[in-house]
């Protein structure tokens, strides 16, 4: 007998590719614009009741009001950030995914190693690395390199304490991280072949050592959806989407530039930095503007900043550079 295929009746608020139509403000925005604690109120986020979470401790979360979005702007709301992403080793669908990320794909428990060079390997449990370090809430902005963008409070750590724990020798000058590869539950793996699998990101050192780089565990007070990163995922606000890996397995130091999946595939479309920089399109996007998801009506299209807002913290970091020849 034949397996029946996977039907998805799409839910009544999906948006097209260029049209966003506005959804309820939840009470738990309003709380994050006012700089309260985004723990409570958790019955309003409207979770899927078949959606996986893991990394499970450390909430409820303190929000970290440091990190906040510029006066006037509104964190996304939580379906859209839930139900509008990438995550291609499932479906290249970005509303599929939620579904597809959710059919007996177990995210817990979970074990992240660390390694490479450094004084002190580790294989971690990540709940018990939460435990450890403890987590924490911040509203950062992100932007696609598809030329859309959100505003997401994620919950987690920074990835410096990480990195302290394993104590990096004088070799390190870069990191690499690693998502898993479960071929039985994740169909993209045998979907997109082509693809150098599995998913590997990397971040020069003094980049994963930034204040603002993050390790996530969490969206809006909750643990992380399995379609969003589930149990841990990196996020870096100043660069493109897809540098923010998911579900990481492994982190490695090496000594020299690690190899990527996205500038393997097309390096000339998908650099190694891939910092948010309205003055170098992709070759099929404009960056110079970006759509606001969730913005109201026919979706805001707002002007992209460079480093996504962030350019006085991280632009140090490229002193010196062509951010053309190296983007």
């Amino acid at each position: 007998m034949s397996k029946a295929p996977f039907i998805h009746i799409p839910e009544s608020w999906r948006i097209s590719d260029d049209k966003v139509t506005d959804p309820r403000q939840y009470a738990r925005r309003r709380e994050i614009i006012k700089g309260l604690g985004l723990a409570t109120a958790s019955s309003m986020l409207g979770l899927a009741s078949n959606e996986a979470h893991a990394a499970t401790a450390g909430f409820p979360t303190k929000l970290n009001k440091k990190y906040m979005p510029p006066k006037g702007a509104k964190p996304t709301d939580y379906k859209y950030i839930t139900g509008y992403n990438n995550f291609y080793e499932f479906t290249t669908d970005k509303y599929e995914v939620r579904f597809r990320a959710n059919l007996g794909w177990k995210t817990e428990p979970w074990t992240l190693e660390v390694g490479g060079e450094v004084e002190k390997p580790l294989k971690l449990d990540v709940n018990k690395l939460v435990k450890e370090i403890g987590i924490e809430q911040r509203v950062y902005r992100f932007r696609c390199v598809e030329a859309w963008s959100m505003i997401i409070p994620w919950d987690g750590f920074q990835l410096n304490k990480l990195i302290a724990k394993a104590k990096p020798t004088s070799k390190a000058k870069f990191v690499k991280f690693t998502t898993f590869a479960e071929e039985k539950t994740a169909m993209g793996f045998k979907a997109y072949p082509n693809y150098d699998w599995p998913y590997t990101e990397g971040l020069r050192m003094d980049e994963a050592m930034h204040d603002l780089t993050f390790l996530a565990t969490g969206i809006y007070g909750k643990p992380i959806p399995n379609q969003n990163g589930a149990p841990i995922r990196l996020v870096v606000p100043w660069k493109y989407g897809f540098k923010c890996i998911k579900s990481i397995v492994r982190i490695d130091f090496t000594e020299t530039q690690p190899k990527t999946l996205w500038n393997t595939a097309g390096p000339e479309e998908y650099g190694f930095y891939s910092n948010v920089n309205p003055e170098v399109d992709h070759p099929r996007w404009s960056q110079a503007r970006e759509r606001a998801i969730g913005t109201g009506g026919f979706v805001e299209r707002i002007p992209t900043l460079k480093f996504n807002g962030y350019e006085k913290e991280v632009a140090h970091l490229y002193k010196g550079m062509d951010l053309r020849k190296f983007f």
